[in-house]
């Protein structure tokens, strides 16, 4: 399954950016949304920005990833399967 998340643009140097989503940065290649400013977000994925986004539709995005991320460890204790960090 591939999934894309929202990023927030943080520094740009030609058509490589670096990206950050809870607190962690990666490099992000911008080449496919010309105009993308820092601070915007964008739709990230296999490490290309392909959409930028606003920032309220990011942050609506963000939630329901965090959500899911929460019961997704909460099932995973509750089989005992957890694993720590």
């Amino acid at each position: 399954m591939c999934l894309a998340i929202p990023v927030r643009i943080t520094r740009l140097d030609g058509d490589t950016a670096v990206g950050e989503v809870g607190g962690v940065e990666r490099e992000v290649s911008v080449m496919m949304t010309p105009g993308v400013k820092t601070g915007d977000y964008v739709i990230v994925h296999a490490g290309f920005a392909i959409q930028v986004v606003d920032r309220k539709e990011a942050e609506e995005n963000l939630k329901v990833f965090a959500e899911m991320a929460r019961r997704t460890d909460g099932a995973r204790r509750r089989a005992g399967r957890h694993r720590p960090d």
